[in-house]
C-alpha cells in the first residue's frame, strides 16, 4: 500500500509540474484581431487606459492626516488620486451611476487611504453594523496584494460610517473574513455623498516593500440600491477567471520602518454555571419508578480562566504566535442545526482568534486541517509567513481535552476503564509548505500528527493549483495516513477474541449505534489509508464547466482534520450558461446550471448517482428567484451502519443486507432586499423516496420502521419516504443602530411503508443587535428546537474598541419546554431549566514596537 501511495504521489507531482510548465511557458499573446480558433484567442480583454496600465507611484506624507472622515487635511492634496471608475456589475465596464475618487499616501509607519463617494445623501444605505457585516449596504472594498503574487490579497471593506470588514482573499478559495486587523477608520455622510479616511499600520500587515517592489491593488465600490452595483477602478474582463490577475499596481513604498512588533493579549474569564441535577435519590427512584423528578439547579463554584496570547513579527513577512492556557471560550454558540437522521458528522466553522490567524495557509482542497479538533489546548505555538516564493506554516499544540473527564465520569463505574487516560494530553503538530510556480500556480506539502494514548495518526501528502490559462484552473491533492488506533471491523465475529482493550467506550462514528443489537467490534491495530481530490474548471463570460473528484479509503484518518465519509469516491462535473447582464432591464440576468456525479466505494459498488438541473434569474431591487430538480439513485450497505452479516452472525440490517431507491427532489428558492430596512429569503424543497435510516429521533419520534414497530430492539430497517424542507428568514433594520432577524426552518420525513412520521423538526431563531456605537453593543439571541424541546437564550453586552481588546458581559440560559426528564424519561409539561451560565470576559491588547 505504501509503495503504491508513493508511486501515485510522485506520478501526480510529475504530471502537475508538467501542466505548470505548459501553463507558464513563453508563448506569443494572440492579438485582439487574431482569427485563430482556440478558446484563448476569443477571450475579450478589457481595455486598460495608459494611466492605469503603469504602476501608480504612492507619495510619502510628511505628516499624518487626522482620521476623522472629513478630508480637510492639507496633506491629502499630495495624495495620488484614483478616479474614472467603471461599472463592472451589473454593467460590463460601462459608466458608473455615481463617480468615485480614492486617495492614497503613506509615511514610515502607516498606509493611508481616503474616499469621496459622490451620491444623494438621503439615499445612501448605511447602518452602525457589526464588524465584517458591511457588504449588505453601500461600501468600498480594497484588495491589497502585498506580495504582488496574484494569489492572495488582504480585503478591506468599509461602509459610509467607517465600520470595518477585513479578510484574506485566496484565488480559487474565496475570502475568509475571520481575520481581524488593527487599523483606524472614520466615515461620514456629507451633502454630496459620503467620505471615508483609513489608516492601516504597516505592522498590521505582512508585506514586501522597498525600491522596485510592487503591490497589487483592486478598488471596488458597491452601491446597494442599484442592484448591488459594483464599480471598479481597474477594468475587469468577465472572460478571465482570476480577479487578482487583473489588478492594478502601486509602487514607491520605500523607507518603511522595519520595526518589529510584539502584541500581548492577557485575558480572564469569570463564569458561574448552574446545572440541573436530580432532586431524588437513587433509592427513591428505585422504590417508585413513576415518581416525577423535578430536578434542581446546583450552582458550581465560580471558575476563573486566565490566559495569554502573544504575537511577535520576526520580519514583515514572518509571524510567531504563542498561546499559554488561552481562553478559547466562544462568546457566541454554534448555530442550531437539524441532527435527526444524520449519517455523517456535521461541520462547524472555527471561531477562535488564535487559530484564525493565518488559517488560510493551512487550508487545502481536502479538509485535512480543521483546528476545532484541537479542543482545549493549554499551550500552542505557531510560526507562519512567506519568504520569496515560499509560504510556510508550523503549528504545535498540547490539548488537554482528551483526558479531561467530567466529575460524574471520574466517579462512575467507568473509572477503571478510563484511569489510564485521566488528565493526559494529546500532542498535535501541523506543517504546511507551499511554493509559487510561474505566474499564478503553486505546489504544496502538508504533514499532520496527532498523538494520544492508544490513538496515533500521522498524515502527509502534496497538493497543487495551476492556472492553465486565463480561464482554466486545475487543482489536486493526495494524502496518505497511517494510524495506530481503534478501527471498526464490520465483517468480523463480535465474539472472536481480539486486542480491543484500548477501545474504551467503543468507536461509533455512525449515529444510531444504540439501536444495534450487536454493534461493530473495535480492534486496536495499525491502519493505512489514502485520500485524494482534484478539480478542473473553465470559467467564461457565458459558458462555464468543470470536473471534480475526491475519495477516502476505509482506513484513512485525519484526526487533526474533518472527514465526512470513509470508503467512498465521488466523481462529477458541471456546466452552465450565464446570460449577458442588462442593468436597466426588469430581469437583469439569468443562469442555467446542470451537474451530475456518482459515489462508489473502493470495492467498486455504486453508492449514489445523481443529476441536477437548475435555473435562476436576478431582477431589480436585489431580487432573485430559482428553481431546480435533482434525480438520484441511492444504495445503502449494512456494513456502513454496523455489522456485515456472515455465516456466524447477523448483520446491521433487518432483512436483506442492502437498500436502494430512485429519488426525486424538486426545489425553489428566492429572496429580495428592496431597501436597507428589509430583506427576505426562502427555500422550499421536497424529496421523494428520501431514506429514513431508522435511527429514531429521540423520545418524541421513536423508530417507525416495520421491524421496529414489531420489536423496538430489532436491527435497523432503513426505508424510503417523503421529505420536506422549508426555510424562511427575514431581516429588519428599523434604525441605523438596531438590526433584527428571524429565521424558521421545518424538516420532516414520513415513511412510505408505515405512513408514519420518522421525525419533524421546527427550528426558530431570533437575533437582535443594538449598536450604541461602532464598538459598544447589546445582543440577544433565542433559539428553539421542537425536536429536542430545547430553548436557548443568549444575551451579551460587549465593548470591542479594537481586535484584542474586549469586554463582554453575558448570560446564557438553557431550558426545555414540554420535554422529557433526563433522569426518568417522563414527559415534563411546561418549562424546565437545564442550566445557566453568567460570565464576564476581559482581554486587552498590549502592542509595542522595537527597532526603527
Amino acid at each position: 500500500m505504501v509503495k503504491q501511495l508513493l508511486w501515485l504521489v510522485c506520478a501526480l507531482g510529475m504530471f502537475c509540474t508538467s501542466v505548470a510548465a505548459q501553463a507558464t511557458s513563453a508563448s506569443p499573446t494572440p492579438s485582439p484581431t487574431s482569427k485563430a480558433g482556440s478558446a484563448a484567442d476569443t477571450i475579450k480583454r478589457a481595455i486598460i487606459p495608459p494611466e492605469k496600465a503603469q504602476p501608480i507611484v504612492v507619495p510619502r506624507f510628511d505628516k499624518p492626516p487626522v482620521i476623522d472622515g472629513k478630508l480637510d487635511d492639507e496633506v491629502w492634496k499630495r495624495a495620488v488620486v484614483l478616479k474614472d471608475f467603471l461599472q463592472t456589475y451589473p454593467g460590463d465596464n460601462i459608466a458608473p451611476s455615481k463617480p468615485t475618487e480614492m486617495m492614497i499616501g503613506y509615511d514610515a509607519r502607516t498606509f493611508y487611504m481616503a474616499f469621496h463617494c459622490y451620491d444623494e445623501p438621503d439615499k445612501v444605505r448605511a447602518t452602525v453594523a457589526k464588524r465584517d457585516q458591511v457588504f449588505g449596504e453601500d461600501n468600498v472594498r480594497i484588495f491589497l496584494d502585498t506580495f504582488n503574487d496574484q494569489r492572495r490579497a488582504y480585503v478591506f471593506g468599509f461602509n459610509p460610517l467607517g465600520v470595518q470588514a477585513d479578510g484574506i482573499m485566496t484565488e480559487g478559495s474565496g475570502t475568509d473574513f475571520s481575520v481581524d486587523i488593527v487599523m483606524e477608520s472614520k466615515g461620514m455622510i456629507t451633502t454630496d455623498g459620503w467620505t471615508l479616511e483609513v489608516a492601516i499600520p504597516f505592522k498590521s500587515l505582512r508585506y514586501e516593500a522597498g525600491k522596485g517592489k510592487l503591490w497589487g491593488i483592486h478598488v471596488l465600490r458597491n452601491i446597494d440600491r442599484f442592484n448591488d452595483e459594483t464599480d471598479s477602478w481597474m477594468p475587469v474582463s468577465r472572460d478571465i477567471a482570476s480577479q487578482l490577475s487583473q489588478e492594478g499596481h502601486l509602487t514607491g513604498l520605500e523607507g518603511i520602518s522595519t520595526e518589529r512588533t510584539l502584541e500581548v493579549i492577557p485575558s480572564v474569564t469569570l463564569s458561574e454555571t448552574g446545572k440541573r441535577v436530580s432532586a431524588l435519590s437513587v433509592a427513591q427512584l428505585a422504590a417508585n419508578p413513576t415518581l416525577l423528578d423535578p430536578g434542581r439547579i446546583v450552582n458550581q463554584p465560580i471558575k476563573a480562566d486566565i490566559g495569554v496570547t502573544a504575537k511577535y513579527s520576526l520580519t514583515p513577512t514572518v509571524i510567531l504566535d504563542l498561546a499559554i492556557n488561552p481562553d478559547f471560550a466562544q462568546v457566541e454558540a454554534d448555530q442550531t442545526v437539524v441532527t435527526a437522521n444524520q449519517r455523517f458528522p456535521i461541520f462547524f466553522d472555527e471561531k477562535r482568534p488564535f487559530f484564525l490567524e493565518g488559517i488560510d495557509i493551512f487550508r487545502t482542497r481536502i479538509r485535512a486541517v480543521h483546528t476545532r479538533a484541537i479542543v482545549d489546548p493549554d499551550l500552542a505555538v505557531k510560526l507562519s509567513g512567506k519568504r520569496g516564493k515560499n509560504t510556510f506554516g508550523l503549528l504545535l499544540a498540547s490539548d488537554n481535552a482528551p483526558g479531561n473527564f467530567s466529575e460524574d465520569e471520574r466517579h462512575s463505574s467507568a473509572l477503571p476503564a478510563i484511569q489510564r487516560f485521566l488528565d493526559k494530553n494529546a500532542y498535535i503538530g501541523i506543517l504546511r509548505l507551499k511554493r509559487d510556480i510561474g505566474k499564478a500556480s503553486n505546489i504544496g506539502l502538508l504533514l499532520t500528527s496527532y498523538n494520544f494514548i492508544e490513538k496515533h495518526n500521522q498524515l502527509g501528502g502534496i497538493d497543487g493549483r495551476f492556472q492553465i490559462s486565463k480561464q482554466e484552473t486545475f487543482s489536486f491533492q493526495v494524502l496518505g495516513s497511517i494510524s495506530r488506533r481503534c478501527f471498526p471491523e464490520p465483517a468480523l465475529d463480535t465474539h472472536r477474541p481480539g486486542p480491543s482493550d484500548g477501545c474504551f467506550a467503543g468507536y461509533s462514528p455512525i449515529p444510531g449505534d444504540a439501536f444495534r443489537p450487536a454493534s461493530t467490534r473495535n480492534y486496536y491495530r495499525t491502519g493505512k489509508g489514502l485520500a485524494y481530490a482534484f478539480g478542473y474548471s473553465r470559467d467564461g463570460r457565458h459558458f462555464y464547466y468543470g470536473l471534480s473528484g475526491n475519495g477516502q479509503t476505509q482506513d484513512y484518518r485525519a484526526d487533526v482534520g474533518f472527514t465526512r465519509r470513509l470508503n467512498t469516491n465521488f466523481e462529477g462535473g458541471y456546466a452552465g450558461y450565464q446570460s449577458e447582464q442588462k442593468p436597466k432591464a426588469k430581469m437583469i440576468s439569468w443562469n442555467v446550471n446542470a451537474n451530475a456525479g456518482t459515489n462508489f466505494n473502493w470495492q467498486g459498488l455504486s453508492q449514489n448517482a445523481y443529476e441536477e438541473v437548475s435555473i435562476s434569474a436576478n431582477f431589480q431591487k436585489n431580487t432573485y428567484l430559482g428553481i431546480g430538480q435533482d434525480v438520484s439513485y441511492e444504495r445503502l450497505f449494512e456494513e456502513e451502519f454496523g455489522l456485515k452479516r456472515t455465516t456466524t452472525h447477523g448483520g446491521a440490517f433487518f432483512g436483506g443486507p442492502e437498500r436502494s431507491a430512485y429519488q426525486f427532489g424538486p426545489y425553489m428558492y428566492g429572496g429580495t432586499r428592496p431597501s436597507k430596512k428589509y430583506a427576505l429569503n426562502f427555500f422550499i424543497g421536497e424529496g421523494l423516496n428520501s431514506f429514513d435510516f431508522d435511527f429514531g429521533a429521540g423520545p418524541k419520534y421513536p423508530r417507525v420502521s416495520p421491524a421496529a414497530l414489531a420489536n423496538p430492539s430489532a436491527p435497523l430497517d432503513p426505508g424510503p419516504g417523503t421529505s420536506f424542507n422549508f426555510e424562511l428568514s427575514g431581516n429588519y433594520k428599523p434604525t441605523n443602530e438596531l438590526a433584527m432577524s428571524l429565521s424558521y426552518s421545518r424538516n420532516r420525513l414520513k415513511r412510505n411503508d408505515t405512513h408514519l412520521l420518522a421525525y419533524q423538526d421546527d427550528i426558530y431563531s431570533f437575533r437582535s443587535t443594538y449598536q450604541f456605537t461602532r464598538f459598544l453593543f447589546l445582543r440577544a439571541r433565542v433559539d428553539y428546537d421542537t425536536l429536542s424541546s430545547n430553548a436557548r437564550g443568549q444575551f451579551l453586552f460587549g465593548y470591542t474598541p479594537n481586535p484584542g481588546t474586549a469586554f463582554y458581559l453575558g448570560y446564557n440560559d438553557d431550558l426545555t419546554r414540554n420535554g422529557f426528564s433526563p433522569f426518568t424519561g417522563q414527559l415534563e409539561p411546561g418549562f424546565r431549566r437545564n442550566g445557566r451560565t453568567f460570565f464576564i470576559k476581559l482581554s486587552y491588547l498590549i502592542r509595542r514596537s522595537f527597532g526603527k
